[in-house]
């Protein structure tokens, strides 16, 4: 690595990107001195060069070892110092780097009461957050940070009750412990009940007079974590308070059957609704299985028989359903549910939802004309390119090709804040409507959007993904989207960045994640071409 600059005192991050990109259009226009100092820092990089090789030789000139390292130091000279840390502290939980955590804690103790824009919940929310759901123990270890939630909880971190509220949903087990050794959990009868502590539930319901619905959710909790015993008790507490569940069930299958199933099932995690009690719950449940079974009679009886899911008091269950109909792609449940008149139609506005991100996310475009029935389609520049409007994309630039975006959050609002801050993307930028757009074009083939976009500033090596920080080429592999994918290798992806989590490229996540060895080998070939072609 050759130095040949060094940082003013206060620099620009804003003025390094313009370097990175003017180092790009010199080195497309054949200019000798750039080219030089591409191959001085990056010998065997291939040209035209991409604007993440641009930053990475810019990275090398002023002493760095990459972009990141450069940022960080900018942000320390500005007088960020929390912020840098905090970057610095998330990617030590990602990677399981207790002893660099301990350090930046000890550095910055401030990191133990941060939060961040989208989340109260700091970095021990980050650490006990779970990916996916975590019952498995080999999933939580993969999907959670155990041993940094330690380190953070002994160094005194705030503990907000969401967090331990989050364990119940992701049934992560481990840290559920870990959180009842230190005396974080609240001693109430649902954290008895996740626990699985039938002696502690038995003397919670001996010792006070739970109400009905504290005594349901702990029932709903036992059965979330499959403690039969547990459940069983607390079932017969319910039917005690509660004579017309006994006699829903006695009329039914049992209760042993009741209480299997709903140990069995857990669609209704997806659902933003709170049933009142067990059989509210095993109702709906049946309702949303028909939606995974693909079983349109037995979701249209199911609303026909429980007509008090279409009321106002369930708009969220019904917000559920059409979300997980769109990730399934079911658009004739989307349309029944609909025709049925229910009172989310009538809601105004209509409550916020993820079911049109859902369909240009993973590329269900047909489903948008019945979606647009409740939300009409945002006016900005990532849906006008998800829907290969090129026109109106076009009237996001002025005559010069630069972007006019306004206010970004109108452009980035169609993200959830959970997929924002999974990206790590903090303050909105251009960059980040211009990769987004860019992305939604690529999964939804609206090439000539997609080419534009390419001319006009997006990255095609951004980081965007659905979930975490990885490539538009890893997005595409569990789609199977043979032709989007041909078209970032035909325009100079590269094909060796690696995602945030698994360090893994697409070929990779082809491999192992999606196991089609047929992609892999395909990507494989790919990449042995162009670096033929390159040599």
């Amino acid at each position: 690595m050759t130095t040949s600059k060094s940082l003013p005192a206060r620099p620009s991050l804003e003025s390094l990107r313009k370097q990175a990109k003017k180092l790009v259009r010199d080195i497309a226009a054949g200019d000798d001195a750039a080219i030089t100092r591409a191959r001085r820092q990056l010998p065997d990089v291939e040209l035209p060069l991409t604007q993440r090789n641009a930053q990475l030789v810019l990275a090398r000139e002023y002493g760095y070892a990459g972009w990141q390292d450069l940022t960080a130091e900018v942000s320390k000279r500005l007088g960020h110092g929390l912020e840098w840390a905090v970057t610095q502290a998330r990617r030590a939980i990602h990677d399981n780097d207790v002893e660099r955590l301990k350090q930046l804690l000890a550095e910055y103790p401030r990191l133990l009461s941060w939060q961040s824009d989208h989340s109260e919940e700091g970095l021990l929310g980050i650490a006990a957050n779970s990916y996916s759901d975590s019952f498995d123990p080999n999933r939580e270890q993969v999907f959670t940070r155990v041993a940094c939630a330690e380190v953070l909880i002994d160094a005194g971190a705030v503990v907000i009750p969401s967090v331990c509220e989050g364990l119940i949903m992701s049934r992560a087990r481990g840290l559920l412990q870990l959180f009842r050794r230190k005396g974080l959990l609240p001693r109430t009868l649902k954290f008895h009940s996740a626990l699985g502590d039938l002696d502690a539930v038995r003397s919670s319901l001996d010792e006070n007079r739970n109400l009905l619905a504290t005594v349901n959710e702990a029932f709903l909790c036992a059965c979330r974590f499959e403690h039969e015993d547990v459940a069983s008790v607390l079932l017969e507490r319910s039917i005690a308070l509660d004579a017309e569940l006994g006699k829903h069930l006695d009329g039914s299958g049992g209760r042993l059957a009741f209480l299997k199933y709903l140990i069995r099932e857990r669609s209704l995690d997806f659902a933003h609704a709170t049933p009142t009690g067990p059989w509210q719950v095993f109702l709906m449940e049946q309702v949303m299985r028909a939606i995974h079974d693909g079983d349109l009679t037995a979701f249209i009886r199911g609303f026909e028989r429980e007509r008090w899911l279409l009321g106002d008091v369930w708009v969220g269950f019904q917000l559920g359903l059409i979300e997980r109909a769109t990730l399934r792609d079911r658009g004739e449940f989307i349309t029944a549910l609909l025709d049925l008149d229910p009172a989310l139609l009538r809601r105004q506005p209509p409550p916020q939802s993820q079911a049109l991100e859902f369909a240009v996310t993973y590329a269900k475009p047909h489903l948008i004309p019945v979606l647009t029935r409740i939300w009409p389609l945002p006016d900005n520049l990532p849906y006008a390119a998800a829907v290969g409007d090129l026109s109106r994309v076009k009237q996001w630039f002025d005559e010069s090709g630069a972007a006019v975006l306004g206010d970004l959050e109108n452009h980035l609002s169609c993200t959830s804040p959970q997929a924002r801050m999974d990206l790590q993307w903090s303050t909105p930028t251009a960059q980040q409507v211009l990769d987004l757009a860019l992305a939604w074009s690529v999964l939804n083939g609206h090439f000539d959007v997609s080419d534009f976009l390419l001319e006009h500033g997006a990255d095609i090596n951004t980081t965007w993904s659905s979930h975490e920080p990885a490539s538009i080429l890893h997005e595409l592999v569990f789609q199977g989207n043979y032709q989007s994918m041909r078209f970032l290798i035909d325009r100079g992806i590269d094909m060796t960045i690696k995602d945030y989590r698994w360090k893994a490229t697409a070929q990779g996540w082809a491999l192992y994640a999606a196991k089609d060895p047929k992609m892999a080998q395909w990507l494989d070939e790919a990449q042995r071409k162009r670096e033929k072609e390159a040599r």
